[in-house]
């Protein structure tokens, strides 16, 4: 039964490396006749894998969409592959699959061997993201997020230092709700235990965090889901800089380039309206510039002289 399975395994692993495989080559690969070879895919589809069959001289199986996602089987190459897009994916740019990322890595990692996480640990370690739209600047380490991540799925108690904003240390006991992806950064939701109420995490300032091994039975959010919790704690974080500034370009092509990251609204015919809040200067300058539209600083001063620095340097270069 053992070698049945594991040839099952193997008949699995092969149909999702081609498109199609003639009947005589497949039963090759397998050391199995022709006539095993369909009992083996008929065991496939009763494990729901929608394996289809071309009949005659040329025939051949190959493995066809189906309407749910059955388990993959992936070599140990394909699996560390697999973690290092998913942490890219995490700290990536594209909209809408950041969180997702977060929660399929949380379940890949957890169920792979040790020595390949040695293997992704030491691979992660010796990469440095690209990424001009700010997302890495937060700082946030995989494995900080995936910890988090089987936390709140497991109902776990969790324990991590943690650096405030005005750089006071502290450690900290909660019961984790949900990590929410807010503009580039990273938040967790979760009622602190010795504050005894609840509170909001940048992940990027948190270290060392550790599950207690004891389980908890979840408390309702003071809001209506996670993502609005973090959002009305942010309302009122100052901002260090305001930035507002006038396009020479359609609102609808400026937003399309920028608009994740600012507030883009019409000011005449061919003309709009920036705004955007920042830790910083040099993220907003990138993004008028990507723009591709010629434009004027309306506040703060302050961007106007660092504009002037970086022009000269521009031309230096």
């Amino acid at each position: 039964m053992a070698n049945t399975s594991s040839r099952t395994l193997r008949l699995l692993s092969l149909l999702q490396t081609h498109r199609y495989w003639p009947g005589n080559e497949l039963a090759g690969r397998l050391g199995v006749s022709v006539r095993t070879l369909r009992r083996d895919v008929d065991r496939l589809r009763a494990l729901g894998y929608p394996v289809e069959a071309q009949r005659g001289v040329d025939g051949g199986y190959q493995l066809a969409p189906g309407a749910a996602l059955p388990p993959l089987v992936v070599d140990d190459e394909e699996a560390v592959a697999l973690v290092v897009g998913l942490q890219a994916a995490t700290q990536g740019a594209v909209e809408g699959i950041a969180e997702s990322s977060v929660r399929v890595l949380a379940k890949v990692v957890q169920v792979m061997p040790a020595r390949l996480r040695r293997r992704v640990d030491a691979l992660r370690a010796m990469t440095v993201p690209a990424s001009w739209n700010g997302a890495a600047d937060a700082g946030v380490d995989s494995g900080v997020l995936t910890t988090v991540a089987l936390a709140c799925r497991d109902s776990e108690r969790l324990r991590f230092a943690y650096t405030a904003a005005k750089g006071q240390r502290s450690d900290r006991h909660v019961e984790p709700h949900r990590l929410v992806s807010f503009g580039h950064r990273w938040y967790l939701a979760a009622y602190d235990l010795e504050r005894h109420d609840w509170r909001s995490f940048r992940v990027d300032r948190m270290r060392a965090p550790e599950t207690t091994g004891a389980r908890f039975r979840p408390r309702e959010l003071p809001a209506a889901d996670a993502g609005e919790f973090i959002r009305d704690r942010l309302v009122n974080v100052p901002r260090p800089y305001r930035v507002e500034a006038v396009l020479e370009a359609p609102a609808g092509e400026v937003r399309a380039k920028i608009g994740r990251w600012s507030t883009v609204e019409p000011d005449g015919a061919g003309r709009c309206r920036v705004t955007m809040t920042s830790e910083s200067l040099d993220w907003p300058i990138m993004a008028l510039g990507t723009s591709g539209a010629e434009f004027r600083v309306v506040e703060p001063p302050e961007l106007v002289e660092r504009l002037h620095d970086w022009g000269t340097r521009f031309r230096n270069a």
